[in-house]
C-alpha cells in the first residue's frame, strides 16, 4: 500500500474549493425549502390598528411545525392585546417561490384560503374567504421575524415583532 501525503497547502486550497462548490447546493435547498429554520416557538409584540381608528398594544405567540423538506409548514399565531384576541391557524405548502394553503381564524370561525410568494426568508400571502381579504407579510432573518398584516376587517393592521425562544 502507498502511503500518500498531502501537504497542508493543498489540504487547505481543497477545502476551500469543497467550500466554494457547496455554497450553489445550499443556496438552491434554501430556495427550494423555504420553511427550513422556522420551526420552532416565537414570541413577541407589537402594534394593532382597530377599525374605530384606536391602536393598541397586542403580544404575541406563534408555533411553526416544518416539514421534514422544508416545504410544508402548520403555523398557530396567538395574538391578544386588552381588548381584541385573535387566533390564526394555517397550512402551508411552497412549490419553488410560490405559497398555497389554508387558513383559519378560530376565535370567529373564519376560514379560507392562501396564496403568496416566498423569496429569500420573506413570504408575501394574501388570505381570503368570503366577505374578507388580507394581506401577510413575513420576514425571518435568523432568529427574529416581523410580521404585518393588513385587512378591511375589524382591525386595520397588525405589526409584531418576534423572536425564537
Amino acid at each position: 500500500m502507498k502511503v500518500v501525503s498531502i501537504s497542508p497547502r493543498a489540504l487547505a486550497r481543497t477545502a476551500v474549493v469543497a467550500a466554494a462548490l457547496a455554497v450553489p447546493s445550499l443556496a438552491a435547498f434554501a430556495q427550494s425549502a423555504p420553511f427550513a429554520g422556522m420551526a420552532g416557538v416565537w414570541s413577541g409584540q407589537g402594534n394593532i390598528s382597530l377599525d374605530d381608528g384606536s391602536k393598541e398594544r397586542i403580544r404575541c405567540k406563534a408555533t411553526y411545525a416544518v416539514s421534514g423538506d422544508g416545504n410544508g409548514l402548520n403555523q398557530s399565531l396567538l395574538c391578544a392585546s386588552d381588548s381584541y384576541k385573535f387566533e390564526l391557524k394555517s397550512n402551508v405548502k411552497a412549490n419553488g417561490n410560490t405559497l398555497t394553503g389554508q387558513w383559519s381564524e378560530t376565535t370567529r370561525n373564519v376560514s379560507g384560503e392562501l396564496q403568496g410568494t416566498s423569496s429569500a426568508g420573506k413570504f408575501n400571502v394574501n388570505v381570503s374567504a368570503p366577505g374578507f381579504d388580507a394581506k401577510l407579510t413575513l420576514t425571518t432573518t435568523g432568529n427574529k421575524q416581523a410580521v404585518s398584516i393588513s385587512s378591511d376587517g375589524q382591525f386595520k393592521g397588525v405589526n409584531i415583532t418576534l423572536n425564537r425562544s
